[in-house]
Protein backbone atom coordinates (compact mmCIF):
# COMPACT_ATOMS: atom_id res chain seq x y z
CA UNK A 1 0.00 0.00 0.00
CA UNK A 2 1.30 3.30 -0.61
CA UNK A 3 1.00 5.66 2.79
CA UNK A 4 2.51 8.88 3.12
CA UNK A 5 3.10 9.61 7.06
CA UNK A 6 4.14 12.77 8.02
CA UNK A 7 5.56 13.74 11.56
CA UNK A 8 4.74 17.12 12.90
CA UNK A 9 8.43 17.51 15.15
CA UNK A 10 7.34 20.10 16.94
CA UNK A 11 4.17 18.43 18.31
CA UNK A 12 5.70 15.57 19.32
CA UNK A 13 6.61 14.82 22.64
CA UNK A 14 7.97 11.17 22.29
CA UNK A 15 5.18 9.63 24.23
CA UNK A 16 5.83 6.36 21.96
CA UNK A 17 2.05 5.62 22.00
CA UNK A 18 2.18 5.27 18.33
CA UNK A 19 4.97 3.34 18.34
CA UNK A 20 3.38 1.16 20.78
CA UNK A 21 -0.18 0.83 19.08
CA UNK A 22 1.49 0.05 15.67
CA UNK A 23 0.94 -3.13 14.48
CA UNK A 24 3.69 -3.16 11.82
CA UNK A 25 6.64 -1.97 13.78
CA UNK A 26 6.52 1.31 11.52
CA UNK A 27 7.55 3.66 13.97
CA UNK A 28 9.98 3.61 16.68
CA UNK A 29 11.61 6.85 19.01
CA UNK A 30 14.97 8.22 17.82
CA UNK A 31 18.00 8.97 19.72
CA UNK A 32 16.32 12.80 20.54
CA UNK A 33 12.97 11.55 22.02
CA UNK A 34 10.76 12.15 18.63
CA UNK A 35 9.30 9.62 16.85
CA UNK A 36 10.84 8.57 13.29
CA UNK A 37 9.38 6.70 10.60
CA UNK A 38 11.51 3.26 10.40
CA UNK A 39 9.33 1.60 7.58
CA UNK A 40 6.79 3.43 5.50
CA UNK A 41 6.51 0.67 3.14
CA UNK A 42 5.23 -1.60 5.95
CA UNK A 43 2.58 0.55 6.66
CA UNK A 44 -1.29 -0.81 6.33
CA UNK A 45 -2.71 2.85 6.50
CA UNK A 46 -4.71 1.19 10.12
CA UNK A 47 -4.47 4.80 11.25
CA UNK A 48 -3.99 3.89 14.89
CA UNK A 49 -1.51 6.12 15.36
CA UNK A 50 -2.82 9.08 14.32
CA UNK A 51 -6.09 8.49 16.23
CA UNK A 52 -4.26 8.04 19.06
CA UNK A 53 -1.58 10.58 19.26
CA UNK A 54 -2.57 12.74 21.70
CA UNK A 55 -0.35 15.74 20.57
CA UNK A 56 -2.04 15.39 17.06
CA UNK A 57 1.27 15.63 15.50
CA UNK A 58 1.31 12.36 12.96
CA UNK A 59 -0.60 11.96 9.91
CA UNK A 60 -1.31 9.00 7.73
CA UNK A 61 -2.15 9.59 3.92
CA UNK A 62 -3.36 6.91 1.69
CA UNK A 63 -1.36 7.81 -1.85
CA UNK A 64 -3.91 7.46 -4.84
CA UNK A 65 -2.25 5.99 -7.41
CA UNK A 66 -3.37 7.94 -11.04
Amino acid sequence: MNVNITIKEARCKGCGICATLCPKQVLAVSELGKIRVLHEEACIACGQCELRCPDYAIFVDKKVKA
